[in-house]
């Protein structure tokens, strides 16, 4: 059947069942009617760059969305790469879509962006049904904000403040929720470090009967907390406050007890300054645990093999490196439904090891835990027969990602290079779509890389590699890649100009301290004028540099809204002076 003669109510509802944004984009090309139609229905938007197109432009395309997800700084902001004063504010965002969007614009998720008082308090007055507000590893707010949006947001069911920085004014600010709030659903505070005023927390979980998930910051007490629980025994999400007091039995038997009580709860987090006599209190809800995040948890051996050893049905475990080989060993044994793993330095920048942590407690969860595909694992040495058994034993990973603190690490037993052992992963894995690399690494590793890894969408490397080849494998060869973050690396201008082509179809590309000249940043400028090239220089304004200079920091990615207006001076995006 023709497209055309499908009516458009039959396409909106054919549409409805689409839920992946990369559908939806998929259908849109199918002619122009199907693009019309896909437009005026959608409802959900993704945006992975801020500066990739303007609210206008976004606007203009989707005139009834309810839903936005917005994000800002790279990924390597994570790590203090990116300068502060960069950029990625949201206030243009806000303010252009409070005029357009004022009663259908529902939710807002934002990552990495910078968030003012003044647009949270838009936020609050202008979407008139407004129930959702994610801000994760956000800043530029304050508690100010948020009381704003607790007072006006009357169906609020999300308040997510993960990992952000919040300047906090004032401790009452969750006063401002009215008393018949009841709508909400998810409360996620623990970022906070101030204190908060227990009572009006007291108060909003107990008027909340949806609530669903509930962390805590660290300010809250432990002997507050079985009180918290008996009020919210629905609870499916719960991230303590501080877990630690003076032993009392008292307390302990109260906080067993509200344990006890908590059917529904799947998921742990929190357990900040941990009091390991306090640890069985939890032993009740074990069982149920699918997920368990202790990153933040220094637990020790044996106190922590107890905890996760009760955790027979653990999809997800975040935990730091105290779990030692043996913890990941009794993981392995008791844990067969792990799906993610995530292992966290204690002390990564300690001149020696502070725990008994190798590669072979990884080999032991990867050939113990059948359903593992996500791993992010720090450690301090690693071998190629290591990761080729991983890679036998897992070839289902989809995200494998490995942190060698000392950089240009060798296999510790050859003192080889470990391009056989990330080969192995890359050849074996073949639905890998995240890869992070370290340790000692040729040009070797990134001709596998790209021979094997065709459905690879992200690529971190750092301090590998041996020249500009390896760059080009990868941008050659990775036909799926649509992010790459690359820094002290040898890579430089040919790579990076014989690929310009692929650089159009990526989300961004990140480098830093490697080899690239101003000059083949203008020359890429010229090329391909649909890309936004940033240099990024804090020493001085790049734009005094010579072209043979090598830049700092360079940021690529593709954009439909030209140059942006709001580069602090360490910042010149190499095509601005010919848009204009």
């Amino acid at each position: 059947m023709a497209s055309a003669s499908l009516p458009e109510q039959v396409l909106k509802h054919l549409f409805s069942f689409l839920t992946s944004d990369k559908d939806r984009n998929c259908v849109s090309l199918v002619c122009k009617l199907w693009y019309e139609v896909e437009r005026r229905c959608r409802r959900s938007v993704f945006i992975g760059n801020c500066y990739a197109v303007t609210p206008d432009i976004m606007i203009r395309r989707f005139p009834q969305l309810t839903s936005l997800t917005l994000k800002g700084k790279p990924h390597f902001a994570d790590f203090n790469l990116v300068p502060d004063g960069w950029g990625a504010y949201v206030d243009p965002w806000i303010a252009a879509m409070s005029q357009s969007y004022p009663f259908c614009l529902e939710e807002i998720r934002l990552k990495r962006m910078v968030v003012t008082d003044e647009s949270l308090e838009l936020i609050s007055t202008s979407f008139h049904n407004f129930k959702v507000l994610i801000l994760l590893s956000c800043e530029g707010f304050t508690t100010d904000g948020l009381a704003a949006i607790a007072a006006n947001c009357r169906n609020l069911r999300e308040l997510d403040l993960g990992e952000s920085e919040v300047e906090d004014l004032s401790s009452d600010w969750l006063s401002h929720f009215p008393d018949g709030c009841t709508s909400l659903v998810l409360l996620n505070i623990s970022c906070l470090g101030s204190e908060i005023n227990f009572s009006d927390l007291e108060r909003l979980i107990t008027c909340s009967p949806n609530l669903k998930t509930l962390r805590l910051s660290q300010a809250v007490p432990l002997e507050k907390l079985p009180d918290l629980l008996c009020r919210a025994p629905q609870l499916v999400e719960f991230g303590t406050g501080a877990y630690s007091s003076e032993v009392q039995s008292d307390v302990f038997s109260n906080l067993e007890e509200a344990f006890s009580g908590c059917k529904k709860l799947e998921g742990l987090s929190g357990f900040w300054d941990v009091t390991p006599a306090y640890l069985p209190a939890v032993y009740p809800v074990c069982s149920r645990l699918t997920s368990l995040n202790l990153s933040y948890a220094t637990i020790q051996n044996p106190d922590l093999n107890k905890l996760i050893s009760r955790c027979h049905n653990l999809q997800r475990l975040w935990v730091l490196d105290y779990i030692e080989d043996t913890g990941l060993q009794a993981l392995a044994a008791s844990c067969k439904d792990l799906q993610e793993l995530r292992v966290f330095p204690s002390d990564p920048f300690g001149p020696e090891p502070n725990v008994s942590l190798t590669e072979q407690g990884l080999v032991a969860v990867s050939d113990g835990c059948p359903k593992l595909q996500t791993v992010l694992y720090f450690c301090r040495q690693m071998t190629n027969a290591a990761l080729v058994t991983i890679a036998r034993n897992r070839p289902n990973m989809i995200c494998f990602r490995l942190c060698i603190l000392e950089p240009r690490s060798p296999d510790y037993l050859t003192l080889e290079p470990l391009d056989a052992g990330f080969g192995a992963i890359v050849e074996q894995c073949k639905e890998l779509r995240r890869l992070s690399l370290s340790g000692l690494l040729t040009d070797r590793i990134f001709e596998y890389i790209g021979a094997h890894a065709k459905k690879l969408e992200m690529l971190s490397v750092a301090f590998v590699g041996d020249s500009d080849l390896g760059l080009h494998h990868v941008l050659s060869g990775c036909e799926s890649l649509r992010k790459l973050e690359i820094r002290d690396c040898p890579f430089g201008d040919k790579a990076l100009l014989a690929n310009a082509a692929k650089l159009e179809t990526m989300r961004s590309l990140w480098m830093s301290s490697c080899s690239v000249s101003f000059g083949a940043c203008e020359l890429l400028s010229q090329k391909m004028p649909r890309l936004n090239i940033e240099v990024i220089d804090e020493n001085g304004p790049p734009d005094t540099q010579s072209e043979s200079c090598p830049v700092e920091k360079l940021y690529i990615y593709r954009t439909v809204a030209g140059p942006r207006f709001d580069m602090p001076g360490f910042v010149r995006i190499m095509n601005q002076d010919a848009a204009h």
